[in-house]
């Protein structure tokens, strides 16, 4: 059966609502003026309100990853790639995981250039602990994490090793499940070979990368926005007691919230006389890896397969160490 719009019609209608968005956003107080605002339901701004904070907060650092993978396309050899990473499968992982030194972005700006670099022949178990390890073993969020818990190191270097190990863990399992299936989607590349001026081809890249990405974030923030607006907190605090669920409860609400991993320490941070320890470190090491946004857009670049046993062998580890986390302390 034939799809009733297009392709260019359905990134149309989704950029059509973004516009409409910020619209109502920025003219709220003419719209109150008019009346109008007394019919349209709270949670609507609500939803509006937290869609465009989503879209603002990480914008920038979709920018960011785009303008890295155009970089990589354009001036990175397949060849140099492949070179600079230790030949040993497991010893390879280590310089993946501290790349977040040089690289501190967040989780949806490293889908790209992840993509980019498997695709010049970076392994793809490497790539998944690049792509895990980068927002969250960076130095921005391990002072954001200090300055939110000032007085808590437990939950400072926790988060730090556990997600660590936990990355190296998902690494493995990942090179052993899929060492001779690729885990991409078959694309074809657009304007590949049109321009032969380098400088022609970045920004070619660097457009295409940017609108293909941002409409996967769009509908992600919406979704997000939606969760969290008509989600009962009240319920996650009452479970907040119980430590079997509570943990997975957590995992659960940062996934839903989708904030960046730079920020997401001063939310956790409100949860910590409700919850323990076990439950606040299992919030902040799995939403840098997985959240609602960046999950939609794993789909769009990853094989559906892999994409499903990723989200289950991640939240599965981040859940048991979590748990043993907090029997250890």
């Amino acid at each position: 059966m034939k799809a009733i719009l297009s392709r260019n019609s359905k990134i149309t209608i989704v950029h059509l609502i973004f516009l409409l968005l910020i619209y109502l956003f920025f003219s709220a107080d003419h719209i109150n003026n008019l009346g109008i605002i007394s019919l349209i339901p709270n949670e609507l701004f609500n939803v509006n309100t937290i869609f465009l904070s989503i879209m603002i907060e990480a914008v920038p650092f979709i920018l960011i990853g785009v303008i890295a993978s155009a970089i990589i396309q354009t001036v990175v050899s397949d060849h140099l790639v492949q070179k600079l990473l230790p030949r040993h499968a497991f010893l390879a992982m280590l310089p993946a995981t501290l790349l977040g030194i040089i690289f501190p972005i967040c989780e949806c700006a490293i889908i790209p250039v992840v993509r980019r670099l498997i695709k010049k022949g970076l392994p793809q178990h490497v790539g998944v602990v690049f792509m895990l390890s980068v927002p969250i073993l960076n130095p921005i969020v391990f002072l954001s994490t200090y300055y939110a818990f000032p007085n808590n190191q437990v939950i400072l270097y926790g988060r730090m090793v556990l997600a660590f190990l936990v990355i190296l863990l998902i690494g493995s399992i990942v090179f052993l499940f899929f060492r001779n299936q690729p885990i991409l989607k078959h694309t074809t590349e657009r304007n590949q070979h049109t321009s032969t001026n380098k400088m022609g081809q970045f920004f070619k890249h660097v457009s295409d990368e940017f609108f293909d990405t941002g409409k996967y974030l769009l509908v992600g923030a919406l979704l997000a926005s939606l969760f969290h607006t008509f989600l009962d907190r009240n319920l996650l605090v009452s479970i907040g007691t119980d430590h079997i669920k509570a943990p997975a409860v957590m995992m659960g609400f940062s996934y839903i919230l989708s904030i960046c991993s730079e920020a997401d320490a001063f939310v956790a941070s409100s949860f910590s006389n409700s919850f323990g320890v076990g439950s606040i470190i299992a919030f902040l090491v799995l939403g840098p890896m997985l959240d609602l946004k960046n999950t939609i857009m794993l789909f769009a670049y990853f094989r559906f397969k892999f994409v499903v046993i990723f989200i289950i062998i991640t939240c599965c580890i981040v859940y048991i160490a979590s748990r043993l986390y907090e029997y250890i302390i």
